[in-house]
């Protein structure tokens, strides 16, 4: 098993449910089947929407259901995930699921969609930094603009000023693979095009 690898999205079709007592993700509603789906132990899912509930690595699998290491990457107080909650597995670096930085939720307001404060480890291709250096300063998602493709750790916050912030560090160069034009649900700060 490798620290990480080059796929943003591996798999996420359908719903799952977790049981965090026993460690295990159930595929509920439109799942192939995982033993099929690409995925890999070493890979991070992230559930929920903007890792509402967390992170954790995955330690194993069966066409259903599959195994984490650890719920210390979950959400605190989170005792139950329901039934038909979104999520999707990458190759993400496993030791950010630990890193206190870039601790779940990703977003720290309403949702990831809807707010721009949050923390969060993304997978940015070539063709991401192209078009995020070709941004005008003050155009959409300007301030998002990072230096090198591969996977990036994205901070924001508001400076001593009341200035919007954004930090970024590169915390593993290299090409990331995309698989689709929605690599992850990314493309909000990170568009293809």
């Amino acid at each position: 098993m490798s620290l990480w690898g080059n796929k943003d999205l591996v798999y996420s079709d359908g719903t799952v449910s977790v049981n965090l007592g026993t460690k295990t993700v159930t595929g509920s509603v439109g799942v192939v089947t995982f033993t099929t789906s690409g995925i890999s132990t070493g890979n991070v899912i992230t559930v929920g929407a903007g890792a509402t509930y967390g992170y954790a690595v995955i330690t194993g699998f069966t066409s259903t259901t599959i195994s984490i290491a650890s719920t210390a990457g979950f959400v605190s107080g989170v005792t139950t995930v329901p039934s038909g909650t979104t999520y999707f597995v990458s190759q993400e670096p496993i030791y950010t699921v630990k890193d206190s930085v870039y601790r779940a939720p990703e977003t720290k307001t309403t949702g990831f969609s809807t707010s721009r404060f949050f923390t969060g480890v993304f997978g940015v291709d070539q063709n991401e930094v192209s078009v995020a250096a070709g941004r005008t300063v003050g155009g959409k998602n300007a301030a998002y603009a990072v230096a090198h493709s591969g996977w990036v750790g994205i901070m924001t916050y508001i400076d001593s000023h009341g200035n919007f912030r954004v930090k970024s560090e590169v915390l593993v160069a290299g090409g990331i693979s995309t698989v689709s034009a929605n690599d992850a649900g990314d493309d909000a700060l990170f568009p293809d095009s």
